[in-house]
């Protein structure tokens, strides 16, 4: 089966993992309906395409914190790599170093930190961080992340506590034996209830600022609010996200969320968005309105339940290359020329 777009990995993923796994990457919270309207509010959105361009020569590449990616497309926190391929995180990394993005590693992986280090030592990595109880573990972790040369510290703050993904409920999801949470094994074992502080608030991001130099991203806003409070706390980006849909059930899609986070902001700190991105197309309207970068999350698990690391090199190519065609069609040759002239809202 040739692999044309997304959507075939998604199919490949469905029916080669164990139930168990699928259900688990494939879950969202309650009734699924903001897991399902991040993919279906891009379709509400049409392009205002413009002829007559010199399109012949093409630039995708972007900045995000002052590094250049190939082209605005990362891989979003996601945990439990292991579930998907053998090598789990470290095929994640060395695939996003291959393509030149940038690799967001979660608290909640089955390598550990310094096995992701050493497998793509000169990528570009981001570390995401739960806050948990054990602030002791919490703290050393930021330590450890900094000192691998991660280059900032994404801070997750849409879950005080887990959703209810029901399928996972009727699964008694849990990792097999042999995985392990590989950051965090010590710290669960101090302490035997949910590990994540339900307490932490605005002003934790002061104590995180205390522990490392590195620049904090906060990932969860959806709100004009809780965006003019990141950038009051000194924050360097946010990412606009609903977890892909596995928090809170019937909040806003993100691309919807996306335009109000990046008019609070006014250009104060860059903005980056996941959630619902299955095409090339989707790049170009989350950048047209206003996102510096987007992350996926699902489809890389899909392509490294394809073919591991070479698997989640395809499905970033195909975005890339899905990308870089839309551009062309839409008139514009470099990122730079993207705006929100392009798009429109459909009031279907």
């Amino acid at each position: 089966m040739a692999m044309v777009c997304l959507s075939d990995f998604e199919a490949y993923a469905k029916k080669y993992l164990p139930k168990m796994a699928w259900d688990y990457f494939a879950a969202g919270a309650d009734d699924c309906t903001t897991r399902d309207e991040n993919i279906l509010a891009y379709k509400r959105i049409r392009f205002r395409p413009r002829m007559l361009r010199d399109v012949s020569t093409m630039d995708i590449r972007t900045k995000i914190l002052g590094t250049e990616i190939s082209f605005p497309v990362g891989i979003a926190p996601t945990g439990f790599h292991q579930l998907a391929w053998p090598d789990g995180e470290k095929s994640t990394a060395r695939a996003a170093r291959a393509m030149n993005t940038c690799y967001i590693a979660s608290t909640y992986s089955t390598c550990t930190l310094e096995e992701i280090s050493a497998a793509a030592p000169s990528g570009l990595r981001w570390f995401q961080l739960y806050i948990h109880r054990n602030r002791a573990a919490s703290q050393q972790l930021v330590q450890r992340a900094e000192a691998l040369g991660f280059q900032a510290l994404v801070l997750t703050v849409d879950l005080p506590y887990t959703g209810k993904r029901r399928d996972d409920v009727r699964n008694g999801f849990r990792l097999p034996p042999h995985m392990k949470v590989k950051n965090l094994e010590r710290a669960f074992e101090v302490c035997k209830m949910s590990p994540l502080d339900p307490s932490v608030t605005w002003n934790d991001i002061y104590w995180l600022r205390s522990l490392t130099c590195l620049p904090i991203i906060i990932k969860g806003i959806l709100t004009r609010e809780d965006a003019e409070l990141a950038v009051r706390h000194g924050v360097q980006g946010i990412i606009v996200s609903n977890h892909g849909g596995r928090q809170l059930d019937e909040g806003p899609a993100t691309i919807d969320a996306l335009v109000e986070v990046v008019e609070a902001v006014r250009g104060r700190v860059e903005v980056y968005v996941d959630g619902g991105i299955r095409k090339g197309s989707d790049v170009l309207k989350a950048l047209a309105l206003g996102a510096k970068c987007v992350f996926i999350g699902r489809p890389a698990l899909w392509g490294l339940a394809y073919k591991g690391e070479e698997g989640l090199q395809d499905v970033l190519r195909i975005l890339q290359d899905e990308f870089c065609l839309s551009m062309a069609l839409a008139g514009c040759a470099s990122t730079s020329e993207i705006g929100p002239h392009l798009v429109q809202f459909s009031r279907l």
